[in-house]
């Protein structure tokens, strides 16, 4: 069932359904072996399986990653769109304990670490720069919501409290078979842009701002599936053709007729996408990719 929305001008219209989830993200990397000892040894996914230049990873069910090997490419540069981090949603606080415990075992740099009162946060990089959250949420009945947002923060994390969790310190047995995508946060060109192409187009709620440099946008009340951020710079180009980084990250809507109503959106707006088998991909303003499919195509897959 789709959340009913209200946008700019005051109008209601169905937006995507509450139980939509992502999927996996894609990533182009400069060593596949380098990269999976990272993120088999160090984060805990398991090899679903390889196919050449690629492989598949995840916690034993759905493929929440795919790397793609390119040798050789060179990071993406800062001051461009593409992705800010990918977020691993863990399914309790002491798995988050677990993976942090990981990260100090393994001497693994972090480069943040927040509490943003709707969830406990902890942020690195991969080794080809691509940025990374670890977190959990707190219980959704704690969240507090003001005039349809939903009230973030960026605090600090008390890392030291994090690992006196009970349980924290049992033998480490890799990412939780919990474990899933639960969003992405991309840098994009233009804030407005952004939010009229995944708001008024896509049909995901505004559930939150921060000043005028990011939009956060959810369906069903989460706190946020894709935040968007000019933090690269207004008007920051794509990076060049190559270079490691986000190749797209996946949308999977529960039912067939979800993802017609999406495309009849896309046909509307005049948006340019592809169609393929119970999916499309498409780029938004920004050139980051997306595919978007029903729950049909994302259990075959």
């Amino acid at each position: 069932m789709g959340s009913v929305r209200r946008d700019r001008a005051g109008d209601a219209s169905e937006g995507l359904p509450a139980t939509l989830h992502l999927g996996a993200v894609r990533l182009t990397v400069a060593d596949l072996e380098r990269s999976l000892e990272f993120y088999v040894e160090v984060l805990g996914f398991r090899v679903h399986r390889r196919q050449g230049n690629e492989a598949y990873l995840g916690v034993g069910g759905e493929d929440m990653l795919v790397l793609t090997e390119s040798p050789g490419a060179p990071p993406r540069p800062r001051d461009t769109t593409g992705l800010y981090h990918y977020a691993i949603l863990q399914p309790d606080r002491v798995s988050l304990a677990r993976s942090l415990r990981r990260l100090v075992d393994k001497d693994y740099p972090l480069w943040g670490a927040s509490d943003h009162l709707v969830s406990e946060a902890l942020y690195l990089d991969d080794p080809d720069g691509n940025g990374i959250e670890i977190y959990r949420d707190r219980p959704r009945d704690t969240w507090r919501w003001r005039e349809n947002l939903v009230e973030m923060d960026t605090r600090r994390l008390d890392l030291g409290g994090l690992l006196k969790e009970p349980g924290a310190g049992e033998p480490w047995e890799g990412l939780p078979a919990g474990a899933s995508i639960g969003h992405v946060h991309l840098h994009v060109r233009d804030l407005a842009e952004a939010e009229r192409f995944y708001h008024g187009v896509l049909g995901f709620d505004v559930v939150a701002r921060y000043g005028g440099q990011a939009l956060f946008v959810s369906a069903g009340g989460y706190h946020h599936h894709v935040g968007l951020n000019t933090w690269a710079g207004a008007g920051a180009p794509p990076p060049p053709d190559g270079s490691a980084g986000l190749r797209l990250f996946e949308i999977h809507l529960p039912e067939p007729a979800d993802l017609e109503k999406v495309v009849s959106r896309l046909r509307e707006a005049g948006t340019d996408f592809e169609e393929q088998p119970n999916a499309v991909f498409l780029r938004d303003h920004s050139r980051n990719g997306i595919r978007i499919t029903s729950e049909d195509a994302a259990q075959g897959s």
